[in-house]
């Protein structure tokens, strides 16, 4: 029988500034926008006070992580400087960590000097949309912070990649991309790895479900699974709504993630797809 589980020998925890996260049940990740042109929520959190209530009720609400973003990285979204997303963003953490300094803070970013920055901050996570292809100098740095990384799989940048979506296997090549990269910083010395496989970065609606469909699959990379599917357009399109109303429809393809093997839900409505999450766990005692 042990021959049979070693297909996908998969990672379970992370060292977390120092402390063990255990992945093997699945954890939700909350999400901190402090872009004025997100999607969803552009504009609400940028002011402190709004972005230290909102980290208040995604704590309160359950939430083991919290991920906190000052670039938008939507399809088409304005690309803007360093000096810009260093200024949303840093004075916002150095808040948070003093008046929450138990929460485990990751910081979206592609740019190495903020990550730095932030994890000097106490942020311990750095969640990189374009998995070290938009900064050179970002694997190095995460050798040297030795913190966790997640990375995210792209084609071209947030503002082009609407139009670089072909592929002839999609499941595959992810799968690909990710073994690549995993390779490249275990040779560095990074093993605290997480994967995303970028839901709706250079993908058509097809093919995100396609991906959904064969999640299960990227845990041949040996490394825990993100899905982040809240609110997006390949949800709010199939439905012909809009981002303000996909809740229902990113509770049901969250829960298609935690039956396909995700380790952590990145969403906007923490209290939902903590109750998702229930009902899976539950599922789970009796299916085995």
């Amino acid at each position: 029988m042990a021959g049979k589980n070693t297909v996908f020998q998969q990672k379970s925890t992370l060292n977390v500034r120092g402390s063990l996260l255990d992945l093997s049940k699945p954890k939700i990740m909350g999400i901190l926008n402090l872009t004025p042109d997100s999607f969803y929520d552009g504009g609400k959190n940028n002011q402190l006070n709004d972005a230290l209530k909102k980290t208040e009720q995604i704590l309160s609400e359950g939430a083991d992580l919290i991920d906190i973003g000052a670039y938008s990285s939507r399809p088409g979204a304005d690309h803007i400087s360093e000096k810009t997303e260093s200024e949303r963003l840093i004075p916002v953490l150095r808040a948070i960590v003093s008046e929450f300094p138990d929460a485990i803070l990751s910081i979206d970013t592609f740019r190495s000097e903020i990550a730095r920055t932030a994890v000097n901050e106490g942020a311990a996570i750095i969640n990189d949309i374009s998995a070290g292809s938009m900064d050179p100098g970002m694997f190095q740095t995460i050798t040297e912070l030795n913190v966790p990384y997640i990375m995210m799989h792209m084609k071209g940048n947030p503002q082009t990649m609407a139009s670089e979506n072909d592929y002839e296997d999609i499941t595959t090549e992810v799968c690909q991309y990710f073994a690549s990269r995993i390779q490249k910083l275990k040779n560095l010395g990074v093993n605290d790895l997480i994967v995303d496989p970028g839901f709706g970065f250079a993908k058509n609606l097809e093919q995100n479900y396609e991906l959904l469909a064969n999640l299960e699959h990227l845990k041949s990379v040996g490394h825990p699974v993100l899905a982040a599917l809240s609110r997006k357009s390949m949800i709010y399109k199939l439905l012909e709504t809009d981002a303000e109303h996909a809740l229902n429809g990113t509770t049901a393809a969250n829960t298609i993630a935690l039956l396909k093997g995700a380790n952590i839900l990145r969403v906007h409505d923490v209290k939902a797809a903590i109750e998702a999450l229930k009902i899976v766990n539950q599922l789970n005692i009796h299916h085995k």
